[in-house]
This record gives structure tokens, sequence and C-alpha cells, in this order.
């Protein structure tokens, strides 16, 4: 009968052993579970947090280019209204423009690049592919072109 009540036991203890060990296999799970999931949560926050950011980029680019095609108008204006008033807008517009990152692409007498400017016309010239005169200014926000400029391109008498 003692043989018996140690066969149980150790039978109990096997028992309880296996108990603990699928216990301890169950808890590792959910951990890897819980870590996982915490993981898959931390990458959606970061990518929302980005897709945030380019929503406000182009927001931002969109309404700039608006403001551009304004500061145009007051540059026209400027060559026949000699108002300081109308100087002193136009320089805080710029300077405002500048706040945000704006900033003009000088292309003048430089060598004509298609991805900063666009011709529009073509003057012969003694110089080849050099920009003699900008019609319309180009833009960049942050290094990054959002407006080329229109220009007028000498090209070589042959």
């Amino acid at each position: 009968m003692g043989e018996d009540r140690q066969v149980k036991k150790d039978k109990s203890i096997k028992s309880s052993e296996t108990v603990i060990n699928d216990l301890k296999k169950g808890v590792k799970l959910w951990e890897n579970k819980y870590l996982r999931a915490l993981a898959d949560y931390q990458n959606l926050e970061r990518r929302a947090a980005e897709q945030l950011t380019i929503q406000q980029k182009k927001a931002n680019k969109s309404l700039i280019l608006k403001f551009l095609d304004v500061l145009d108008d007051l540059e026209k204006g400027e060559i026949f209204i000699k108002d300081p008033g109308l100087k002193l807008i136009k320089e805080k517009y710029i300077k405002i423009l500048k706040e945000e990152g704006v900033t003009e692409i000088n292309v003048l007498r430089k060598l004509f690049n298609p991805q900063t400017a666009e011709c529009v016309v073509v003057v012969p010239g003694e110089r080849d592919n050099i920009v003699v005169e900008v019609i319309r200014k180009g833009y960049q926000l942050n290094e990054e072109i959002i407006r080329v400029a229109r220009v007028k391109v000498e090209k070589k008498k042959l």
C-alpha cells in the first residue's frame, strides 16, 4: 500500500509539473501575441503620423501655390504703381513665404535646366542654352520644386 501511495504521489507530481509546463507555455504564447499586437499598434501609429504629415505637406503646397500667383500679381502691379505701401506688402508677403520654407529658384543667366525651368521662348543670341529672361519665377518648398520658372532661352546662331 505504501508503494501505491508513492506511485500516486509521483504521478500527481508529474501531473502537476505537466500542468505547470503547460501554463508556462500558455503564458509565453500570450506574451508573444501581446508583444506582436503592441508592435503592430506602434507601426500603425507611426504610419498614421506619416500619413498626416504627408497630407499636411500637400495642403501647404497647394495653398502656397495659390499665394505664389498673388505674389506674381503684386510684382506685376509694382511695375506700374510706384507705391511704398505696395512694396511693403510685397516684402512682407515674401518674408512670410520664406518663413514657411519657400525660396525662389535663381535661373537667370544660367544654363537652362528643364527640371527647374520651362522654356516658353527661344531667342537667337551669342550663347547656347542660357536663360536670358525670367517670365514667371520658379519656387521651391524645402528643397522640393513646387513651381518651375518660365523662361526665355538664348540659342546660338549657326
